[in-house]
């Protein structure tokens, strides 16, 4: 047996276990491929930070009715849920119940792979290459020897905010997922959170449930808020992938939704998404990010109803506003953070009092900031750079990871959010588990049929 046929016998070694990584070990393991899937935090192995999540009023943002793991089985989670095809299919159920859901499908994939699966509790801190394998060597030293490397890292902490880096952490919370963050808030006044997305939505509901009972305020630009999806899913009409471009493309887009509605027409655009993004130049794609960003996220990310309606509630009470607006300063003010702003389209100064602050800014995505040995590893080695809008690793289609020179590695691939350079919507259920899907059978030499995985 010549080497290249050895190492065909060794297994895809998977650097991160939260939903991209586990779902595309269970994708390999059906093809038949030996898979390692490395996992530091145990208690993500299958869940990741989204799902991992043991608040029950965090959602899914996405229906039942969407969130099958399979592509080629779309009503497979609702099987799981027992649910039925008509009303249940429309619920948004915790996420936590999500991470049940994925835990099992892994553990099933596992009893069924025997020997062809191992589950390795470590950090891996480095990756190497010969001529025909890789290495992934761990924190303990020890090391694993595979046919390819998987990064599947998921979303990292949110960026470090230059004004609010100066408060102490029992003032300022700098990632909102920290284990007990939320917690023994209940005698505060007052809150600010840094960010008004989906991450901010889960804050606010945790700080309600937890006891608190004052009042936050949510702080960002433009002062935007995500839009809640409809009670009941919606009927769209399959359209062609739009060839327009920049402003003709957001002019059909505004035509359309005032023809059958704004969520009708992005929904429409789902299948299309990526392909539009990868159409468009680098200069077109950082206007889209400079200037559009904001307005699609609240579009296109939604709160589920009965979310929407608790924040709808804590804002009649008077207990939640959303500001417009940038950060001036921060600066601790005997035992409260003392925050200045300044109020989009104005020239003044403002300032609140707050006990908390927390930063829901979004993931970082510079692979230069990120607290990850073997990003740090790769970077130096050159084998990763960030992509050109530094929202992550530079891959193309396929998911095969660039070099420093540009060069597409066929043993150091990517799946994922750290994958949004390329494919701009790689975040939600549905978008992950047709890359990981798409990936797998690549990586399985399997015979890619067209249509399947949309």
């Amino acid at each position: 047996m010549n080497s290249r046929n050895a190492a065909r016998d060794l297994p895809i070694a998977i650097v991160g276990g939260g939903f991209s990584g586990t779902l595309l070990a269970i994708n390999l393991l059906r093809y038949g491929v030996k898979v390692a899937l490395i996992e530091r935090h145990s208690a993500q192995l299958a869940k990741g930070v989204a799902f991992g999540t043991r608040r029950p009023e965090h959602l899914l943002n996405v229906r039942a009715a969407n969130m099958s793991a399979f592509p080629d089985d779309a009503k497979h989670f609702l099987r799981w849920m027992d649910f039925s095809e008509v009303d249940e299919a429309n619920r948004f159920v915790p996420r936590l119940t999500y991470g049940t859901y994925l835990r099992e499908l892994l553990v099933e994939a596992l009893a069924k792979a025997g020997p062809d699966a191992a589950i390795i509790d470590g950090e891996a801190c480095a990756v190497g290459f010969d001529a025909v394998t890789a290495q992934v060597r761990l924190a303990d030293g020890d090391t694993i020897d595979c046919r390819a490397v998987v990064l599947a890292l998921g979303n990292f902490p949110p960026a470090p905010h230059p004004v609010l880096e100066a408060l102490p952490v029992h003032l300022y919370s700098a990632d909102p997922w920290d284990k007990g963050a939320v917690e023994g808030l209940a005698d505060l006044d007052h809150v600010l959170v840094v960010g008004s997305g989906l991450t901010a939505a889960d804050v606010v509901l945790s700080l309600d449930s937890s006891g608190f009972e004052g009042k936050v305020t949510v702080l960002s630009r433009r002062g935007l808020k995500p839009l809640a999806h409809a009670e009941s899913g919606p009927v769209v009409t399959p359209v062609p992938d739009p060839d327009m471009r920049g402003a003709e493309l957001i002019r059909v887009v505004r035509q359309r939704a005032g023809e059958i509605g704004w969520r009708g027409a992005v929904d429409a655009l789902r299948p299309h998404t990526q392909n539009i993004w990868r159409r468009h130049s680098t200069d077109a794609q950082a206007r889209f990010l400079r200037h559009l960003r904001p307005y699609w996220d609240i579009h296109r990310h939604r709160l589920a109803p009965s979310v929407a309606r608790r924040l709808e509630v804590m804002e009649a009470a008077g207990r939640l506003q959303y500001v417009a607006g940038k950060l001036c300063g921060a600066e601790d003010a005997g035992g409260r953070a003392n925050v200045s702003y300044r109020p989009r389209g104005q020239d003044g100064v403002e300032a609140i009092e707050v006990g908390r602050v927390f930063n829901c800014a979004g993931p970082d995505g510079n692979l230069h900031r990120v607290a990850a040995p073997v990003l740090t590893q790769l970077l130096n080695a050159g084998h990763i750079r960030s992509d050109a809008h530094g929202l992550g690793v530079d891959v193309d289609h396929l998911g095969r990871v660039r070099d420093a020179a540009g060069n597409v590695q066929d043993r150091l691939l990517a799946v994922g959010p750290i994958t949004k350079g390329e494919a701009w919507e790689i975040v939600a259920v549905p978008d992950i588990r047709r890359q990981v899907w798409g990936l797998a059978r690549f990586l399985a030499d399997e015979h890619w049929v067209g249509g399947e995985g949309l």
